[in-house]
């Protein structure tokens, strides 16, 4: 019951969100890839911020808020694209922006998020056993990914200014569209609250690894709301909005979310046998996707099948790592 309500609640309030923005954006003229990109995406990752800052803050591990920010950056660039791709009324169009600006910057983003990871390895190790590679995640290094992020607002930026629009905004009302964005970001944060409190709980009942329903579970929690408003948009033929959030909503997680909670805690241990593995797969996935929005600039109905087909199997292999019936990754899961 409670992740059925929560689930409610959280449509809610990506509604609100999703109609605040798009008024607000009409009113500061803003592109429609600029819509998505920033507004959209830094209201509806609102979650996963706090999942790092409660899991690190209330409950010292650093390790969970990480999995469940991969998890969500997966579930994004895999189920969110594919369901668009689903319910598009024709195909899900992409255009050269996303594919040379959006999806190549979100690259560089991965890659600054594992260069944060190796330099705390490399210039702060932490003893352990096992040949576990660890390191010690400090304010300095995390700063370095939210420059990177300063700059991506500086590029969008630009952008604006290279936009003009016509349309009359006479009939927005600026403050109360502010009002309701807040709103729906309040409803958000509750229901995916009441989400991940579910997700707990399925997991002491099944006995499963928090890291499993870190990665997965909570991911995929606290994602719903990147899902439903990048579904809607792309139901109402808005396929390069829903496009833009999804990669606009990973850059924020990558380069704010886990920086913001090493800068809150001061310092964090990361296990890097564990992190660059799934950084090795959330490049992977990415690259899938880039050269599917590449291709004739759509994703078919056949690719995004191959995508849910893909994040599919990722649980699937979670789950075996898990249990020790696959030795795949390092001191999976972390903690054993």
């Amino acid at each position: 019951m409670v992740a059925v309500i929560g689930t409610g609640i959280v449509w809610k309030g990506s509604g609100l969100l999703e109609s605040a923005s798009e008024r607000l954006s009409l009113y500061y003229r803003l592109p429609e890839i600029v819509q998505g990109a920033i507004v959209v995406a830094i209201g509806s990752s609102f979650p996963e911020l706090a999942t790092v800052v409660v899991s690190t803050l209330v409950h010292g591990e650093f390790e969970l808020g990480v999995a469940a920010i991969v998890g969500s950056a997966l579930f994004n660039i895999m189920v969110i694209p594919a369901l668009c791709g689903l319910v598009a009324k024709d195909q899900l169009m992409t255009n050269r922006d996303l594919v040379y600006k959006e999806a190549q910057f979100y690259m560089i983003a991965v890659a600054a998020l594992l260069l944060m990871f190796s330099f705390a390895v490399i210039y702060n190790p932490v003893e352990s056993e096992g040949g576990v590679l660890r390191g010690e995640l400090t304010r300095w290094l995390a700063i370095m990914p939210l420059a990177l992020y300063g700059i991506y607002v500086f590029v969008q930026y630009q952008d604006t200014m290279d936009y003009h629009s016509d349309e009359d905004v006479s009939h927005v009302q600026p403050g109360k569209e502010w009002a309701r964005l807040a709103g729906g970001l309040a409803l958000i944060l509750v229901g995916v609250e009441g989400l991940v409190r579910a997700a707990v709980n399925f997991g002491d009942i099944l006995g499963t690894p928090s890291f499993l329903w870190g990665i997965t579970i909570v991911a995929a929690g606290t994602s719903i709301p990147d899902a439903f408003v990048s579904v809607r948009a792309a139901r109402n033929g808005k396929g390069i909005t829903s496009t833009a959030n999804v990669l606009g909503s990973n850059i924020f997680d990558l380069l704010c979310c886990i920086p913001i909670g090493v800068l809150i805690a001061g310092t964090a241990i990361i296990n890097y046998s564990v992190a660059a593995p799934m950084m090795a797969v959330l490049t992977l996935a990415t690259l899938v996707l880039f050269l599917m929005m590449r291709t004739d600039m759509i994703v078919s109905r056949k690719e995004s099948w191959t995508l849910l087909t893909m994040y599919g199997a990722f649980v699937v292999w979670m789950g075996l790592e898990s249990v020790d019936l696959t030795n795949l990754i390092v001191n999976f899961p972390p903690g054993t």
